[in-house]
Protein backbone atom coordinates (compact mmCIF):
# COMPACT_ATOMS: atom_id res chain seq x y z
CA UNK A 1 0.00 0.00 0.00
CA UNK A 2 1.36 3.29 -1.21
CA UNK A 3 -0.34 6.71 -0.13
CA UNK A 4 1.16 9.94 -0.77
CA UNK A 5 -0.86 12.45 1.80
CA UNK A 6 -1.63 16.24 0.52
CA UNK A 7 0.93 18.73 1.39
CA UNK A 8 0.26 20.07 4.47
CA UNK A 9 2.54 23.06 4.24
CA UNK A 10 3.76 24.66 1.18
CA UNK A 11 7.01 23.65 -0.76
CA UNK A 12 8.90 26.77 0.00
CA UNK A 13 7.53 26.27 4.10
CA UNK A 14 9.32 23.34 4.24
CA UNK A 15 12.47 24.21 2.16
CA UNK A 16 12.80 26.99 4.70
CA UNK A 17 12.21 25.12 7.87
CA UNK A 18 14.89 22.54 6.35
CA UNK A 19 17.55 25.07 5.69
CA UNK A 20 16.91 27.07 9.33
CA UNK A 21 17.95 23.26 10.60
CA UNK A 22 21.13 22.95 8.50
CA UNK A 23 21.17 25.23 6.19
CA UNK A 24 20.33 22.61 3.24
CA UNK A 25 18.67 24.16 -0.21
CA UNK A 26 15.97 22.91 -1.73
CA UNK A 27 15.27 20.05 0.31
CA UNK A 28 11.61 18.74 0.77
CA UNK A 29 11.70 15.49 3.15
CA UNK A 30 13.65 12.52 4.69
CA UNK A 31 13.42 9.01 3.47
CA UNK A 32 13.83 5.60 5.09
CA UNK A 33 12.54 2.43 5.86
CA UNK A 34 11.36 0.42 9.28
CA UNK A 35 10.62 -2.82 10.35
CA UNK A 36 7.33 -4.08 12.11
CA UNK A 37 7.29 -7.35 13.35
CA UNK A 38 4.11 -9.52 12.47
CA UNK A 39 3.14 -12.19 14.43
CA UNK A 40 1.28 -14.52 12.32
CA UNK A 41 1.08 -17.11 9.91
CA UNK A 42 1.99 -16.27 6.13
CA UNK A 43 1.55 -19.04 4.61
CA UNK A 44 3.87 -19.81 1.02
CA UNK A 45 5.65 -16.95 0.89
CA UNK A 46 7.18 -17.07 4.60
CA UNK A 47 10.19 -16.56 3.99
CA UNK A 48 9.83 -13.62 2.02
CA UNK A 49 9.14 -11.62 5.27
CA UNK A 50 12.02 -12.72 7.78
CA UNK A 51 14.58 -9.38 7.99
CA UNK A 52 18.26 -10.12 9.19
CA UNK A 53 17.15 -10.45 12.74
CA UNK A 54 15.04 -14.04 11.67
CA UNK A 55 12.15 -12.23 12.76
CA UNK A 56 8.91 -11.92 10.63
CA UNK A 57 8.26 -8.10 9.52
CA UNK A 58 7.61 -5.57 6.56
CA UNK A 59 9.48 -2.85 5.33
CA UNK A 60 8.17 0.49 6.31
CA UNK A 61 8.77 3.11 3.47
CA UNK A 62 8.16 7.76 5.24
CA UNK A 63 6.97 8.05 4.41
CA UNK A 64 8.54 1.80 3.35
CA UNK A 65 7.21 1.58 6.53
CA UNK A 66 9.44 3.41 2.90
CA UNK A 67 8.13 6.75 4.66
CA UNK A 68 8.94 10.31 4.05
CA UNK A 69 8.50 13.13 6.36
CA UNK A 70 9.27 17.32 6.32
CA UNK A 71 11.09 19.15 9.04
CA UNK A 72 7.79 18.79 11.40
CA UNK A 73 7.77 15.51 11.34
CA UNK A 74 4.84 15.47 9.31
CA UNK A 75 4.40 12.22 7.31
CA UNK A 76 4.41 13.25 3.55
CA UNK A 77 4.10 9.40 1.65
CA UNK A 78 4.38 5.64 3.42
CA UNK A 79 5.06 2.39 1.45
CA UNK A 80 3.83 -0.43 3.81
CA UNK A 81 3.56 -3.23 1.36
CA UNK A 82 7.30 -4.54 0.96
CA UNK A 83 8.89 -7.86 2.43
CA UNK A 84 11.42 -7.21 5.43
CA UNK A 85 13.81 -8.73 3.10
CA UNK A 86 13.97 -6.57 0.68
CA UNK A 87 16.68 -3.79 0.16
CA UNK A 88 15.75 0.06 0.94
CA UNK A 89 17.34 0.98 -2.24
CA UNK A 90 14.93 -1.45 -4.38
CA UNK A 91 12.22 -0.38 -2.70
CA UNK A 92 12.55 3.13 -3.37
CA UNK A 93 14.05 2.56 -6.98
CA UNK A 94 10.80 0.26 -7.45
CA UNK A 95 8.31 2.93 -5.58
CA UNK A 96 5.79 5.25 -6.94
CA UNK A 97 7.23 8.07 -5.21
CA UNK A 98 10.73 7.13 -7.25
CA UNK A 99 8.72 7.44 -10.86
CA UNK A 100 6.93 10.92 -9.32
CA UNK A 101 10.77 12.24 -9.32
CA UNK A 102 11.57 10.83 -12.11
CA UNK A 103 8.69 12.43 -14.07
CA UNK A 104 9.79 15.81 -12.29
CA UNK A 105 6.54 15.94 -10.10
CA UNK A 106 8.25 17.66 -7.65
CA UNK A 107 10.25 20.46 -7.09
CA UNK A 108 13.38 19.37 -4.63
CA UNK A 109 15.41 17.06 -3.63
CA UNK A 110 14.74 14.38 -0.19
CA UNK A 111 17.64 12.71 1.92
CA UNK A 112 18.39 9.34 2.69
CA UNK A 113 20.92 7.47 4.60
CA UNK A 114 23.62 5.04 2.88
CA UNK A 115 20.85 2.30 2.18
CA UNK A 116 19.76 4.63 -0.81
CA UNK A 117 22.17 5.62 -4.17
CA UNK A 118 22.61 8.88 -4.55
CA UNK A 119 20.52 10.51 -7.09
CA UNK A 120 19.84 13.99 -8.67
CA UNK A 121 16.44 14.05 -6.14
CA UNK A 122 18.11 11.88 -3.26
CA UNK A 123 20.91 12.38 -1.46
CA UNK A 124 23.30 10.41 0.40
CA UNK A 125 26.35 11.12 2.84
CA UNK A 126 29.93 11.00 1.14
CA UNK A 127 31.11 7.63 2.17
CA UNK A 128 34.49 9.08 3.13
CA UNK A 129 34.68 12.81 3.34
CA UNK A 130 37.90 13.91 1.58
CA UNK A 131 37.39 18.36 2.87
CA UNK A 132 35.87 19.91 5.19
CA UNK A 133 33.33 20.86 3.13
CA UNK A 134 32.32 17.29 2.36
CA UNK A 135 32.03 17.22 6.13
CA UNK A 136 29.81 19.95 6.44
CA UNK A 137 27.41 18.60 4.04
CA UNK A 138 27.58 15.08 5.65
CA UNK A 139 26.73 16.96 9.02
CA UNK A 140 23.87 19.40 7.64
CA UNK A 141 22.23 16.13 5.36
CA UNK A 142 22.52 14.20 9.01
CA UNK A 143 21.07 16.65 11.04
CA UNK A 144 17.95 16.62 8.24
CA UNK A 145 17.98 13.10 7.67
CA UNK A 146 17.35 12.18 11.57
CA UNK A 147 13.93 13.74 11.24
CA UNK A 148 12.67 10.67 9.69
CA UNK A 149 13.91 8.14 12.92
CA UNK A 150 12.27 10.99 15.10
CA UNK A 151 9.39 10.43 13.11
CA UNK A 152 9.42 6.41 13.18
CA UNK A 153 10.41 6.59 16.89
CA UNK A 154 7.35 9.09 17.39
CA UNK A 155 4.78 6.78 15.90
CA UNK A 156 5.96 4.03 17.42
CA UNK A 157 5.49 5.33 20.89
CA UNK A 158 2.13 6.47 19.85
CA UNK A 159 0.87 3.32 18.12
CA UNK A 160 1.77 0.80 20.64
CA UNK A 161 0.70 -2.20 18.12
CA UNK A 162 3.54 -1.02 15.67
CA UNK A 163 5.97 -2.90 18.00
CA UNK A 164 4.25 -6.42 16.56
CA UNK A 165 1.29 -7.11 14.88
CA UNK A 166 -0.71 -10.57 15.27
CA UNK A 167 -2.29 -9.71 11.34
CA UNK A 168 -1.88 -11.21 7.95
CA UNK A 169 0.73 -8.77 6.09
CA UNK A 170 -2.18 -7.10 3.70
CA UNK A 171 -4.20 -6.03 6.95
CA UNK A 172 -0.75 -5.32 8.13
CA UNK A 173 -0.37 -2.52 5.65
CA UNK A 174 -3.24 -1.08 5.88
CA UNK A 175 -2.97 -0.82 10.01
CA UNK A 176 0.81 1.10 9.82
CA UNK A 177 -0.89 3.65 7.12
CA UNK A 178 -4.18 3.80 9.28
CA UNK A 179 -1.53 4.59 12.12
CA UNK A 180 0.51 7.02 9.80
CA UNK A 181 -2.78 9.04 8.75
CA UNK A 182 -3.67 9.19 12.62
CA UNK A 183 -0.09 10.51 13.94
CA UNK A 184 -0.76 13.73 10.92
CA UNK A 185 -3.75 14.67 12.38
CA UNK A 186 -2.25 14.53 16.14
CA UNK A 187 0.70 16.38 14.51
CA UNK A 188 -1.76 19.08 13.01
CA UNK A 189 -3.51 19.58 16.48
CA UNK A 190 -0.72 19.94 18.38
CA UNK A 191 -1.19 16.59 20.37
CA UNK A 192 1.76 16.06 23.11
CA UNK A 193 4.70 14.39 21.35
CA UNK A 194 5.89 11.68 23.10
CA UNK A 195 9.94 11.73 24.41
CA UNK A 196 11.41 8.86 22.38
CA UNK A 197 15.16 7.86 22.50
CA UNK A 198 16.57 7.73 19.14
CA UNK A 199 17.93 3.87 18.62
CA UNK A 200 20.33 2.80 16.35
CA UNK A 201 19.63 2.80 12.53
CA UNK A 202 18.48 -0.70 11.07
CA UNK A 203 21.76 -2.45 9.70
CA UNK A 204 21.21 -1.80 5.59
CA UNK A 205 24.05 -2.65 3.15
CA UNK A 206 25.50 0.32 2.17
CA UNK A 207 24.70 1.26 -1.72
CA UNK A 208 28.41 1.23 -3.70
CA UNK A 209 26.95 2.41 -6.83
CA UNK A 210 25.72 5.97 -7.00
CA UNK A 211 24.29 7.60 -9.87
CA UNK A 212 26.67 10.12 -11.77
CA UNK A 213 23.77 12.84 -11.64
CA UNK A 214 23.40 12.64 -8.11
CA UNK A 215 27.43 12.60 -7.74
CA UNK A 216 27.66 15.89 -9.35
CA UNK A 217 24.06 17.12 -7.65
CA UNK A 218 25.73 16.97 -4.39
CA UNK A 219 28.74 18.40 -5.35
CA UNK A 220 27.18 21.35 -6.79
CA UNK A 221 25.12 21.36 -3.39
CA UNK A 222 28.14 21.49 -1.44
CA UNK A 223 30.35 24.01 -3.05
CA UNK A 224 27.15 25.86 -3.35
CA UNK A 225 26.31 25.85 0.23
CA UNK A 226 28.98 24.44 2.31
CA UNK A 227 32.41 25.46 0.41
Amino acid sequence: MFVVFPRFLPTQTVKEGFYQLAGFLKLIGAIDCTHVPINAPLGEHEADFVNRTSTHSINVQKCRFQMTCDHQLMVTSVDAKWPGSVHNSRIFRESTLCQQFLQCRYDGIIVGDRGYACMKFLMTLYGDPQTPSEARFNRALSTCRVRIEMTFGVIKSRFNCLRGLRVMPERASQIITECVVLHNIATIRKERTPHVLLVADDVVDPMTIDHPTGVAVRQAITTQSFG
